[in-house]
């Protein structure tokens, strides 16, 4: 079996105002920011919001990053800490990777 990965997935929270789009959301940057640092440490493989109407968006964790560690920073989140946004993280096992196909 291949080594589970684990993803963040991001759902809106109390403070979430539904007439506006992801986008327009007060905070949001701050979100966008935190994650950013993350993935500079080569912590996340990428991440980025679901466009239809449930809305919502996800992160993809480097093999290797812990279901704790991953979690710890999730909920260090500011806006997760506003109430703008909640989020839970799930283990992934991936099935398949881009390149070639067999």
């Amino acid at each position: 079996m291949q080594p589970t990965q684990f993803v963040v997935i991001h759902f809106a929270g109390p403070l979430w105002d539904h007439t506006l789009s992801a986008f327009e959301q007060v905070g949001l940057q701050r979100h966008v920011e935190h994650y950013r640092t993350l993935y500079r440490d080569g912590k996340i493989v990428m991440g980025g919001p679901f466009l239809d109407e449930a809305g919502g968006g996800m992160m993809i964790a480097t093999p290797g990053v812990s279901c704790a560690e991953l979690n710890a920073f999730a909920a260090a989140d500011p806006t997760v800490g506003s109430g703008l946004l909640t989020f839970t993280v799930r283990p992934w096992l991936v099935g398949m990777k881009a390149g070639p196909a067999p």
